[in-house]
């Protein structure tokens, strides 16, 4: 890995992966984050992932895709995605562009996020038992 190459941190945090994007995304950068919550998902066990773009000013249809893709591939390793702090412009952009993202919950902001996907859990221990 270059040592100018910006990685993501991804916190575990209870049985939630807590990813805080605090650089521009590019094509490269977001490929390798999608592996990397893939692999953290696989190796903690998570139920629920949290990912927090509140810094990112505009995507484009890429890191659009990279991101359903990534809930996609969470689903089916069982986990839930709620992205946060999605700036208007974001959205505006990713409605533009035609862009569904089925599986992706969202949220304002980290705190909302959590209890979303706490109250995810819960259902789910709920409906085991």
């Amino acid at each position: 890995m270059d040592l100018h190459e910006k990685r993501i941190p991804i916190i575990k945090i209870r049985d939630f992966l807590i990813v805080s994007i605090q650089v521009d995304m590019h094509d490269k950068l977001a490929i390798q984050l999608q592996s990397q919550i893939l692999e953290e998902i696989g190796r903690t066990g998570a139920k629920g992932v949290l990912i927090d773009i509140s810094v990112l000013e505009m995507v484009d249809s890429f890191i659009g895709r990279m991101l359903s893709g990534m809930a996609s591939m969470a689903s089916i390793m069982d986990a839930a995605v709620v992205i946060v702090g999605m700036q208007p412009a974001v959205a505006i952009t990713l409605v533009e562009l035609g862009l569904e993202m089925p599986g992706v919950d969202t949220a304002l902001n980290m705190e909302k996020g959590m209890e979303m996907l706490e109250k995810r859990l819960k259902d789910l221990e709920h409906n085991f038992f």
